[in-house]
């Protein structure tokens, strides 16, 4: 696996700090999340698969001296706090780089470590609003809709952060030396919309109110349609050529329907046309064809899917859990997502990594007393 001896040390969060680790923990690097003692994200943390969890206080000295020594044999840092908490417990980029040169200290946060809105708390709605991009969602004459929390949180945040990683380790290999990633999801969601903001001067692309464009609802060729058994449809038949053959297999003329022309009239005519057959019927027709007709697949429905299920896109578990196998896929060295990897329980690896680290059994028995430490529930391998 491409990331192989690469170790991670993931400060417990929420979102894109867990989907930064777990991209890299699925392509080799043995990722630890550092728990708080109690009351830690990690009940609904969903993106703890493989990855193993200590619990320390790191508000306390003996907790902060555990830390440092994982530090010290680490690649790389998470950090998802606000900025100043770090700095504030002595952990921050000039303290640990100082013990540790190698060290990549990827700093994950909504607004980044300056500017007026730094401090500020915010979701992935804010961060979005802010980037510009969510102007652009929404059908006309609404208000803007917010594509739940995929573009800032984990695209914008975890993925770009998680590339950030891999420029640095890249960059390290040749330098000795690691460096700070000051990874915004305001940034990041900016930069996923370098193709919206670099278009807008493209003749007919954009230029219209929200939900009057090609690409955001404006058209009857680019949209979605029920069927009759209360299923979906997506049409994306945007070049002349393959909307000849959308309405080929509708057995449309273009007179009847241009392409061009009278787009809520047309899309009228396609929603009582997509009612009339099942969403099954209308895969018969479609599939195979370059009409960009495809089917709208629920979480639950799509790994059985003929290509997905041929790809192995998806796995499902022993709890009937549907997920996504890593991508992109590498010839040599893949991403492995085990069916059986679970979220680790908080704490349920401290003594383990403890006795990595050295310290004597007693020396673990006085931490967890004293709740420096707190090893969690072990889950049962019958």
């Amino acid at each position: 696996m491409p990331l192989k001896g690469i170790n991670v040390l993931e400060l417990a969060g929420l979102a894109p700090g867990p989907f930064c680790g777990m991209i890299l923990a699925q392509f080799g690097a043995s990722v630890i999340r550092v728990d708080k003692t109690y009351g830690s994200y990690n009940a609904i943390d969903c993106l703890g698969h493989g990855k193993r969890s200590i619990a320390l206080n790191l508000k306390v000295y003996e907790g902060s001296n555990i830390f440092r020594k994982l530090i010290n044999q680490s690649d790389v840092l998470i950090d998802p706090y606000r900025p100043g908490v770090m700095e504030r417990m002595k952990l921050g980029p000039e303290e640990l780089m100082g013990i540790n040169k190698r060290l990549i200290y990827a700093r994950l946060t909504g607004f980044g470590h300056n500017g007026p809105y730094a401090n500020m708390a915010g979701h992935d709605i804010n961060y979005l609003a802010l980037s510009g991009l969510l102007s652009l969602f929404g059908r006309h004459n609404q208000k803007p809709t917010p594509p739940v929390n995929l573009v800032a949180d984990f695209a914008g945040g975890g993925l770009m952060c998680a590339f950030g990683i891999i420029l640095a380790l890249f960059e390290r290999s040749k330098s000795g030396i690691g460096q700070v990633i000051d990874a915004s999801m305001v940034d990041g969601s900016a930069y996923l919309g370098s193709w919206f903001f670099r278009s807008q001067n493209v003749p007919g692309l954009w230029g219209n109110p929200r939900g009057k464009n090609i690409l955001d609802s404006g058209t009857h060729f680019y949209d979605t349609y029920e069927t009759k058994d209360k299923q979906y449809m997506c049409v994306g038949a945007i070049e002349p050529k393959f909307y000849e053959i959308f309405l080929e297999k509708l057995g449309i003329s273009s007179h009847e329907m241009p392409q061009f022309e009278n787009f809520e009239e047309s899309r009228e005519k396609l929603e009582k046309i997509f009612k009339q057959k099942t969403q099954a019927e209308w895969c018969a027709i479609f599939d195979g064809t370059d009409a960009c007709v495809t089917p709208v697949l629920n979480l639950k429905d799509v790994a059985s899917h003929a290509h997905n299920k041929e790809r192995n896109i998806f796995k499902t578990g022993d709890n009937g859990l549907v997920t996504p196998n890593p991508a992109p896929r590498l010839s040599r060295t893949p991403g492995i997502s085990k069916k059986h990897e679970r979220n680790a329980k908080l704490g349920e690896h401290t003594t383990e990594i403890l006795t990595e680290l050295d310290f004597k059994p007693e020396e673990i028995v006085n931490l967890i007393a004293n709740g420096i430490v707190n090893q969690g529930m072990k889950h049962s391998k019958l």
